[in-house]
């Protein structure tokens, strides 16, 4: 066996006895993301970069890997016409979201990555799929209102009726997934 394994999008590699992560890119991947231009919400486009950095974070065991790779992911965002400055917020939001008060450096990045990896991962939400009624809209800017205007005729002519106990989750779809947004009955 050798020393370094391809699976899946990790590299495993051991090296002086000591295990090291990064990140896998088999040879056909393509540096396509969302493009920043697109008609999808901005809720959408801040998640590309978080989420891909949070996986860097726990993918990459040591700091160079680490920085290979986000400057990697600054690269491929930037072909997609994200905005530097909005790359840089959405990275700084990802180690707010975990409490990391300063920078990733040489220094701190295994005790941090360690944290993060450490912190629990926020609960799914789960459906009572008797009483929950998915509502699809295509997103698009003039839809930006659509949730409240939906909750409020909600209310106005099933406030009162039996169909009340039925919860509405609204979801826009991409390509890629369907995301859902919750509507609260107010």
């Amino acid at each position: 066996m050798g020393s370094t394994i391809n699976f899946l999008d990790l590299d495993i590699t051991i090296n002086d006895n000591q295990l090291h992560t990064k990140v896998y890119h088999k040879p056909s991947y393509d540096l396509y993301f969302l493009p920043y231009n697109s008609v999808h919400p901005l809720h959408m486009k801040k998640n590309v970069p978080y989420a891909i950095l949070y996986r860097t974070i726990k993918y990459c065991s040591t700091f160079d890997a680490f920085i290979t790779e986000r400057e990697y992911i600054r690269t491929a965002l930037l072909l997609n016409k994200y905005p530097a400055h909005f790359i840089d917020t959405e990275f700084a939001r990802l180690l707010k979201k975990f409490n990391v008060q300063h920078p990733l450096t040489r220094y701190n990045y295994n005790e941090m990555r360690q944290y993060i990896i450490d912190s629990p991962v926020k609960e799914k939400i789960t459906f009572d799929y008797g009483k929950t009624m998915f509502v699809h809209f295509t997103y698009c800017e003039n839809m930006k209102t659509f949730p409240g205007k939906f909750h409020n005729i909600w209310n106005k002519y099933f406030g009162e009726s039996p169909i009340n106990d039925i919860k509405p989750i609204l979801g826009t779809r991409n390509a890629n997934n369907l995301q859902l947004q919750l509507v609260k009955n107010e």
